[in-house]
């Protein structure tokens, strides 16, 4: 038997907010994305309503390392001390001492941290498997491609079934909540990069897939006209946070204009509790502060090659 569950974390009580992923095939059992270790009650109760426990798994894909994706692998492994982690090469620092990765999510979240993501606890050397992108992993009888797909996180890569059609590209392809029409792009700091961004979407677009999973929230079952309409949603965003910033007399001001215009938009588009939901997904704060620094860093280069 080969199957994928989409399995919802029902993060800070919300649904459709986290999505893990059950992948079975021959009595092989891989998660992708476990998670926050906030929600691992859920994920036991998830893995339970399904006969499994976290013992019963065999390994871990991580999209990348962030933590509404990741923080819960440590605890994992505390149930599960043999279960291999398979990582980007640049993450996998951060998962075997997530103390840099803390101090950066702290200076984003402040107090919230804990009741966010729980405990972030280091994952064993020993049971990271480090990729670069170009593997062929097989479980069962599945077999998935591995691709780097940087853009949304320098340590980002997209797994592809082949068996099923299925790609789980994490949040290189955005939010959005299944069933619904509207993409938002999500574009955290520290290390979004638009022109990587952009060949990751056409590298997912090459391989076809038939349904895309994104972590918020859930299947997207028309792919390609999918991932077009998001690269399109990249640009818009990347010149909007371009334009306020070059209009605003600071960048208080430029991501209020930003947020207010955002949220206007959601509220436009969507029955007043699937725009609150998306709001609340999309953390355009967050967002805003990602492209800001997009900006900065590409000024900064500039004036650097200027100088020189």
């Amino acid at each position: 038997m080969a199957a994928i569950t989409l399995l919802d974390l029902n993060w800070t009580g919300r649904p459709r907010s986290i999505a893990a992923c059950l992948l079975e095939s021959d009595g092989h059992t891989a998660l992708v994305d476990p998670g926050p270790a906030s929600t691992l009650e859920t994920l036991r109760a998830q893995l339970r309503s399904r006969g499994l426990a976290v013992a019963d798994l065999n390994a871990v894909l991580l999209t990348h390392i962030h933590l509404d994706h990741a923080a819960a692998t440590g605890a994992l492994l505390r149930e599960n001390p043999g279960l291999p982690v398979y990582v980007h090469q640049l993450g996998a620092p951060h998962v075997a001492d997530p103390a840099k990765l803390l101090a950066s999510a702290t200076r984003l979240y402040g107090e919230n941290i804990q009741r966010l993501f729980g405990d972030v606890l280091p994952v064993p050397r020993e049971n990271l498997r480090l990729l670069a992108g170009g593997e062929t992993l097989a479980f069962g009888a599945r077999k998935l491609d591995v691709v780097y797909t940087p853009g949304h996180a320098s340590h980002h890569v997209s797994y592809f079934d082949s068996l099923e059609g299925v790609a789980f590209i994490g949040d290189t392809g955005g939010i959005r909540i299944q069933g619904q029409e509207l993409i938002l792009p999500a574009t955290p700091p520290p290390d979004i990069n638009m022109e990587l961004w952009n060949a990751s979407l056409e590298a997912i677009a090459a391989r076809r897939p038939a349904r895309l999973l994104l972590t918020h929230f859930g299947f997207v079952r028309d792919a390609a006209d999918h991932l077009t309409r998001y690269r399109e949603r990249l640009r818009e965003w990347t010149a909007l946070s371009g334009e306020l910033l070059r209009t605003h007399a600071d960048e208080a001001a430029a991501a209020r204009a930003f947020i207010e215009r955002m949220e206007g938009e959601i509220m436009r588009a969507l029955p007043a509790a699937e725009a609150a939901h998306y709001v609340f997904n999309g953390g355009l704060d967050l967002s805003w502060m990602g492209l800001a620094r997009y900006w900065r860093k590409r000024a900064d280069a500039a004036q650097t090659a200027h100088s020189h």
